[in-house]
């Protein structure tokens, strides 16, 4: 969805720091004149404005600096010790020049530019002379892309020409800059604890926990007058293991917290708990039958599940993404005919609303001010009474749509900005308690003469459940059942065969490829497809693990 900077770089972003006593969150605020890295880029914008110009070509109509300062604390732990850990620091300078005018100027796709990794003491004049020729080498690659891009267009017929470029209003936001700063020993004590605990079970094959804490803070200045600057913590907690089933089939588990305070995440004795949680579940999947060859019929999604398949099949189809050069369609994806056609039921409703910070009490990771090309997020109502209505878009404007809505994002660790989720919401205007959701899956099994139907509680993918019950439609008890998967869940069912959705709401966050939250309501399908997983099954091993006392 992004494309991610050159691989030169790469090496950089695993400079490991040395490890001091602790780390902890802190946020400090200064205007714009007291920061050093503003200054930098103020002060070079203003020269590169005025100076920037080679004899016979053009001066530049757009510049834009934007900075990103990454801290990153990283952990792991498996089977009771710790494998790795590590402190990286490292600060990127992304420099784009644009010219020509918006009409059509030298961009691509996908993005253009030159990157360099600023110096990341107070040393302004360091970072001043990094800009300077970061803009020189960006400007020089812009002239050439600009003469290749006009002699390829001279070959082609653009059916429906779009501009390249978005004009938007300058903004000035000026947020607090954050520290990472946490105290190491009681996270490093919790994964160890966490991960020990495989010893309950000798069948688990290998069980780990890891986080990775990580303070952002982002500077950008363009040409038309736009200052930004901003930090964000990210927060992440992972528990994880595998097991296999007498037939040799590998089974996974994995529990997942994120979030943008570390009051939000779990203590040791709750993570502990999600362990042992994941522990039965890898006992109970392993001692579960087969899951049948084939099923056609109600499929129940929990909220949880529905907000992955939601993300995936609709929400990376509602990106303004443009086509490349020469293309007519007016985005990538599945939707990219579907505008103002009905791609859900009727009674759905979709909207991107990064305005929020939090819903029905739980924080979303979604949530920003200003996105990374400079523009104030926006609330965007994408599908309304199941028609598509808006795509999300950045600066790079898609057929009909011309103007930026705030959704372009960069993904970390280092990308150009690109359209992208927010927090995206899905609601029903026909919303029934789940309770009724699982009396209507019993009636239509009941109505078809089906023994039962299926209940997803969690998705590893959009098409691949990993805890799916029968439900028995004589009395409603549950049965679990592994190794299946949904053959033909996709837009088109999206579209006709949702039948009804709750009135709860799962919250899903996740921080790649950008912080972004999804809710969606349980649903009901009146008739997918569940399929046995064909895979590879592995030999049991050979003979037992090392005896261990139970802990």
């Amino acid at each position: 969805m992004m494309k991610t900077i050159g691989k030169r770089l790469i090496p950089l972003l695993v400079v490991l720091l040395g490890i001091s006593g602790a780390f902890a969150s802190e946020t400090k605020s200064s205007p714009a004149s007291d920061d050093h890295i503003l200054r930098a880029l103020r002060t070079e914008m203003d020269r590169s404005k005025t100076r920037l110009k080679l004899e016979n070509s053009p001066a530049p109509y757009f510049i834009g600096y934007r900075v990103v300062d990454i801290d990153d604390w990283e952990a792991d732990a498996a089977l009771g010790g710790m494998r790795s850990e590590s402190h990286s620091r490292i600060r990127f300078l992304m420099v784009q020049v644009r010219l020509g005018d918006y009409k059509q100027d030298n961009s691509s796709a996908h993005g253009d530019g030159a990157v360099e990794v600023v110096p990341l003491d107070s040393d302004e004049q360091a970072i001043r002379f990094q800009v300077w020729n970061a803009t020189d080498k960006a400007y020089k690659q812009a002239v050439e892309a600009l003469t290749a891009k006009q002699a390829r267009l001279k070959q082609l017929t653009v059916d429906h020409p779009v501009d390249d470029f978005a004009h938007s209003e300058a903004v000035q936001s000026l947020q607090p800059v954050v520290e990472l700063k946490v105290e190491r020993e009681p996270w490093l004590t919790m994964l160890r604890d966490a991960s020990a605990i495989y010893i309950r079970d000798p069948k688990v094959q290998f069980l780990e926990a890891s986080l990775s804490f990580r303070a952002v803070n982002r500077y950008y200045v363009n040409s038309e007058g736009t200052v930004v600057r901003g930090g964000e913590e990210l927060y992440r907690l992972l528990i994880g293991g595998n097991t296999q089933a007498e037939d040799g089939m590998q089974l996974e588990r994995s529990a997942e917290f994120t979030a943008k305070s570390m009051r939000d995440l779990p203590r040791a004795p709750q993570f502990q708990d999600r362990a042992a949680q994941l522990l039965a579940t890898l006992k109970q999947l392993r001692e579960a039958p087969l899951a049948d060859e084939d099923y056609h019929g109600p499929v129940l999604l929990s909220a949880d599940s529905a907000s992955t398949v939601f993300s995936s099949l609709i929400g990376e189809n509602v990106l303004g993404l443009k086509p490349e050069l020469g293309q007519n369609a007016r985005v990538h994806g599945q939707f990219a005919s579907s505008y103002k056609t009905r791609v859900l039921p009727e009674f759905l409703t979709m909207v991107d609303d990064p305005t929020l910070s939090e819903l029905e009490g739980t924080a979303l990771l979604g949530h920003y001010e200003v996105d990374d090309e400079g523009v104030k997020a926006q609330r965007v109502p994408l599908i309304e009474k199941g028609m598509l209505l808006n795509y999300l878009l950045g600066r790079q404007p898609i057929r009909d749509f011309p103007s930026s809505n705030g959704h372009g994002r960069a993904s970390l660790p280092l990308s150009w900005s690109a359209p992208a989720l927010g927090n995206l919401v899905v609601r029903s205007s026909e919303a029934v308690a789940p309770e009724e959701l699982r009396k209507k899956l019993i009636a239509l099994c009941k109505d078809r003469g089906l023994e039962y139907g299926y209940y997803a509680e969690t998705m590893g993918g959009p098409r691949a459940p990993r805890l799916l019950y029968r439900v028995w439609a004589q009395d409603g008890h549950e049965e679990l059942v592994r190794g299946a998967l949904f053959g033909d869940l996709d837009q088109r069912s999206m579209r006709s065969n949702i039948v009804a959705a709750g009135n709860d709401l799962y919250v899903d966050n996740q921080i790649q490829p950008v912080p972004h939250s999804v809710a969606a309501p349980s649903v009901l399908f009146d008739d997918l497809e569940v399929k046995r997983q064909t895979s590879n099954k592995d030999k049991l091993p050979e003979y037992p693990a090392p005896e261990t006392a139970t802990k």
